[in-house]
């Protein structure tokens, strides 16, 4: 039987995950500026305060949505977490890359919509504005970590700095290049998926 720190633990997770996953039906309808935490409450079934209490702010579910939709069934294991240590149990530097295509292959189709609804807040919202710059550096300094592991298999080419590279797999893998290409394109998922394995192999790897 669960100790009563671990029952409060998982009362604790399925809160949240109620008023994420709430938050998120409301905002993809809605967007986010129409959205108030009153209506996210009610459509959670808890408390205003409960919210405030569990997730934060309305910044803050916003953010936890992401979090949510990036990391899908493992939620609420951060990304960062899970994939750094994917990435360090492997010698190959191709599975690495590999790796990174199979993780935005199964998220991009979740948090595409919900990097669009940043998107358009930040142009009214100074508060999503930072946040969408904060999680872009988040994004980009994880990249660093899986480019530092290329760099330390010897496998990285020796005309980019790591910098560079951690830069080359932020933009390859960029929500945008997967909204234009398959979700509003006529690209086919195995195709991308193709495309973004070969050419941040060809950008990264040495020949």
């Amino acid at each position: 039987m669960p100790s009563a720190n671990n029952r409060r633990q998982i009362a604790a997770e399925a809160t949240q995950r109620s008023i994420v996953e709430a938050a998120s039906r409301l905002f993809l309808a809605h967007g986010y500026n129409a959205t108030s935490v009153s209506q996210i409450a009610a459509e959670a079934g808890v408390a205003i305060q409960t919210i405030y209490n569990a997730v934060g702010s309305k910044r803050d579910v916003l953010s936890r949505v992401l979090d949510f939709a990036a990391a899908g069934e493992r939620s609420p294991l951060p990304v960062p977490q899970f994939m750094r240590e994917q990435a360090q149990a492997e010698p190959d530097p191709r599975k690495i890359i590999a790796q990174l295509v199979a993780f935005w292959r199964g998220a991009l189709p979740r948090t595409a919509p919900v990097f669009r609804i940043i998107r358009e807040a930040a142009a009214a919202d100074p508060e999503i504005a930072a946040l969408e710059r904060s999680r872009a550096a988040q994004r980009l300094r994880n990249y660093r970590q899986a480019a530092t592991l290329i760099a330390q298999r010897g496998a990285l080419r020796n005309t980019i700095t790591v910098d560079q590279a951690a830069a080359s797999i932020f933009a390859i893998g960029h929500s945008d290049a997967y909204r234009a290409l398959v979700l509003e394109g006529d690209w086919h998922d195995d195709d991308w998926a193709a495309w973004v394995q070969a050419t941040l192999e060809n950008a990264l790897l040495e020949p």
